[in-house]
């Protein structure tokens, strides 16, 4: 079948509510719906050159069933994201106000200058300058793996230092979330 603008027109006006009637099971947001159903159109328009229909009805509802489960998956998605997020900002505010930032960030410089001096260069240069691993090992001279395991210990033994610090009024969840929120 080949669409042009008259008989377009047509399939818009036969089934632009029988598709928003079936995608009602899917979901009862009517925009959402509306939304669907004028993608589907959209696309059948845009497509028109290429597309070999022989069933329109068929077409037009399994295009509407697809557009939707993406839709409705995608949206899950988002508000699993979006709830991610409000937890970790959450998590964040709570561990920065349960510890002296300038006190944190004081222990932290000491523990950066206890690491032997090759892991706290590779730390810097990671941490400070921004640098990849890969371009840290291409400064130094070294493999990208040694530039891990030195990155590695250099956490290992900062995050060890902070825990040993601020175990006594601070959980260590909320020392490894402040641990976390400073680092990322």
């Amino acid at each position: 079948m080949k669409i042009d603008q008259q008989n377009f027109r047509e399939i818009y006006d036969a089934y632009f509510e029988p598709l928003c009637k079936f995608l009602n099971f899917y979901t009862r947001d009517v925009n959402v719906v509306e939304e669907v159903v004028q993608d589907v159109f959209l696309k059948l328009w845009e497509d028109r050159e290429v597309l070999e229909i022989q069933y329109i009805k068929t077409f037009l509802y399994n295009a509407a069933r697809n557009r939707m489960l993406n839709e409705l998956r995608n949206s899950q998605n988002r508000s699993m994201l979006l709830e991610q997020w409000a937890t970790q900002e959450l998590e964040k505010d709570n561990a920065e106000d349960c510890v002296d930032m300038d006190e944190f960030v004081a222990l932290l410089r000491e523990r950066v200058e206890a690491l032997p001096a090759g892991c706290r260069e590779i730390f810097v240069m990671s941490r400070e300058e921004q640098l990849s691993y890969r371009e840290i090992a291409e400064r130094k001279g070294i493999s990208v793996k040694t530039v891990e395991a030195q990155m590695g210990i250099a956490l290992k033994r900062i995050r060890e230092g902070m825990m040993a610090h601020y175990a006594k009024g601070m959980g260590r969840k909320d020392l490894l979330m402040l641990f976390v929120w400073f680092f990322v």
